[in-house]
């Protein structure tokens, strides 16, 4: 009895396989295409979980300009005045801020302006 790795096989197709469920067509149905695209899935999902982080800072970065400008004030006149105050708020909880708290937001800006 001639002796195959076939349960082997078929394992690591059928694994292949469940990873492309939900693709469209042939990329869920047929083994080499649903490899390559589960291949390009992951190296893409590495890639924008990287991308998310530079995303979100510009999107910050776009509120509190926004605000400070409402106040006038530049962004970057705005950052320069808080680091001469050595107010040490990252850009995520001042946008935060700018959006929820718009008194307090005013107050900052106030402090960026006087340094």
């Amino acid at each position: 009895m001639r002796a195959t790795n076939a349960p082997a096989s078929r394992a690591r197709r059928r694994r292949r396989l469940e990873l492309a469920k939900g693709f469209r067509g042939s990329r869920s149905k047929l083994f080499r295409t649903a490899t390559e695209a589960v291949d390009r899935a992951r190296r893409l999902a590495t890639e924008h979980r990287k991308l998310k982080k530079r995303d979100f800072r510009h999107l910050w970065i776009a509120r509190i300009n926004a605000a400070t400008r409402a106040e006038g004030l530049s962004y970057s006149k705005f950052i320069a005045g808080l680091i001469k105050a050595g107010v040490t708020l990252n850009r995520k909880m001042l946008s935060e801020i700018a959006i929820n708290d718009p008194a307090g937001f005013k107050q900052i800006v106030e402090i960026a302006k006087n340094a």
